[in-house]
């Protein structure tokens, strides 16, 4: 049988049990549990769970071709809302709502314009910016370093807004740039990610910024071996390497699957359209824990925290990507 019947036999199976009016997550390639974007869904419907008491269901992607038939099957059996981590769900989303008027759809990092789907987007470049100048202000050899996971849009403005936050605080700060991957496989490799890390520090980079997914692991750990600095992405990952993990760019995806959970099932209090999350919202933001705590020092906090400030109100501006697809530093 072809890896795509099996696909399909498991997912039929997963949904075989759907009841009435469960709301459901979907995650994107990558895994529930990569410590990152997917972990922060599923922690954001666990946290719905145990505050309310209620079920919800999920399901991992395996590969692309399951994400039309999935959201078909979820709306079939009467999930309402259905929520979707990831930014490719443009076309499973075109050709699946209108065929489901009375299910709400959630998507979160893409925009898809149909009356029954809210599309979420965090300002990532904003985030990123404030790690940025973490960085470097932590760096010592004056050469920080970005790796990506999938070579996409939405990682460039992650690598544009933290060059920018380091330019801000080091105007001579060296960048160094690279991508896991260019197939959505560029979201589970930490192997290839930790020697693009490696590879980096035997360059002089002493501070490697990790937006890669699951394949992020791989620079933090390469950066704990070497006796160097990370920061995560997504979730909180400073606990993965206390003493390592400078800090992490938080991006709440948890909260939106929350907020999804309790707001979107209900047409009363849904909102459909595009809802924009900021530093403003505590869409994003910088983790400070005690993981970390001792690597930022009081100067550095007050610092990036006027930094912050003056992104939200106007007073620095912050080059967004999406904008003209370039990163004009």
């Amino acid at each position: 049988m072809s890896k795509a019947a099996l696909g399909g036999v498991a997912l039929s199976a997963v949904l075989a049990g759907a009841a009435l009016a469960d709301p459901a997550v979907i995650y994107d390639l990558g895994g529930k549990f990569d410590k990152s974007f997917n972990e922060a869904a599923y922690n954001g419907a666990e946290a719905w769970k145990a505050e309310t008491g209620g079920n919800y269901l999920d399901f991992e992607l395996q590969n692309d071709a399951q994400r039309e038939q999935a959201l078909r099957r979820f709306a079939s059996q009467g999930a309402n809302p259905i929520v979707m981590a990831g930014f490719s769900w443009n076309a499973a989303l075109e050709a699946v709502a209108p065929e489901f008027a009375d299910t709400n759809f959630v998507v979160i990092d893409t925009v898809v314009d149909q009356p029954n789907v809210q599309s979420i987007m965090f300002d990532e470049h904003t985030g990123s910016f404030l790690v940025g100048a973490l960085a470097a202000m932590k760096s010592e050899t004056g050469r920080v370093g970005f790796v990506g996971g999938m070579d996409v849009p939405l990682i460039h403005r992650f690598y544009c807004g933290y060059a920018y936050g380091a330019r801000q605080v080091n105007p001579d700060v060296e960048l160094t740039e690279n991508y896991t991957g260019t197939t959505p496989a560029a979201w589970n490799d930490p192997v290839t990610a930790g020697e693009l890390a490696k590879a980096q520090i035997d360059n002089g980079v002493d501070v490697i910024f990790a937006a890669a997914g699951g394949s992020g692991l791989g620079v933090l750990q390469a950066a704990a071996d070497a006796g160097k600095f990370s920061i995560g992405v997504d979730s909180n990952q400073n606990y993965l390497h206390p003493g390592s993990v400078l800090t992490s760019m938080l991006k709440r995806v948890d909260n939106a699957v929350h907020t999804a959970f309790n707001e979107a099932g209900d047409d009363a209090t849904f909102k459909p359209g595009r809802i924009d999350l900021g530093l403003a919202d505590e869409g994003v933001d910088y983790a400070l824990d005690e993981h970390n705590q001792d690597l930022i020092t009081d100067e550095m906090q007050v610092q990036v925290d006027e930094l912050k400030q003056g992104i939200i109100a106007g007073e620095i501006e912050v080059h967004d990507y999406y904008t003209d697809n370039a990163c004009p530093l």
